[in-house]
């Protein structure tokens, strides 16, 4: 009795099996590579004025919220004016030529364009306020902005490494008074765990990573 298919058939069939054994795997390595964190640093990019953290942070002892007057009450930290720089480098460092770009903004009235480090895309919902005020430490997405002689990005920023907070919050917030604190977090005990979840009334994981509460 003859076979019912020919063998270039049978073969034809088996490369087509194989093909989809191929694509559903290929397509399952990528799903995870995309939704998984990773640790990346984002290298500097070039800014008007070559700015330091860690000559004002660490060496000089700035408060981030004298650059960043809007970091506690609204949606973005907000960036330095000329006239915030011009408050300590109206008198130092007058003829540095790594400043001239600042004092050519003073005579012309043409802010300093800064290139953002951290920039979310316009369909991310974010407000930078509600994160210092429930107790979000700067180094927790900012890294040790204190260490580094040029901004860079130490948080990949994509959905799953922001989630990865949204499903624990209550151990990644820390006392308001230490929010600003360049220190690494130390692990949180679990009754320190329930009285910040207490004081800041935290909302469950379900509702802080439910799709609208990012995206609106």
């Amino acid at each position: 009795m003859a076979p019912p298919f020919s063998r270039p058939a049978v073969l034809f069939v088996k490369l087509i099996l194989l093909g989809l054994v191929v694509a559903v795997g290929t397509w399952i390595a990528l799903a995870r590579w995309t939704m998984t964190p990773r640790n990346v640093t984002y290298a500097p990019v070039p800014q008007p004025i070559p700015f330091s953290h860690k000559h004002h942070v660490a060496d000089d002892g700035i408060d981030c919220r004298y650059c960043h007057t809007a970091v506690e009450n609204s949606a973005t930290a907000g960036m330095p004016s000329t006239s915030v720089c011009l408050s300590c480098h109206s008198q130092l460092f007058l003829d540095s030529p790594l400043l001239a770009k600042l004092h050519e903004s003073a005579r012309t009235g043409k802010p300093i364009h800064w290139v953002r480090v951290h920039d979310l895309p316009d369909f991310v919902y974010f407000e930078h306020d509600i994160h210092v005020n429930k107790g979000v430490a700067c180094i927790e997405c900012h890294g040790r902005v204190d260490q580094m002689p040029i901004t860079w990005r130490t948080a990949s920023l994509e959905m799953q490494w922001c989630l990865r907070c949204h499903r624990d919050a209550p151990s990644h917030v820390r006392p308001l008074n230490e929010v600003l604190s360049m220190a690494p977090q130390k692990p949180l005990s679990a009754e320190e765990i329930r009285q910040l979840n207490r004081l800041y009334k935290l909302r469950d994981a379900q509702a802080l990573t439910n799709c609208s509460t990012c995206h609106r």
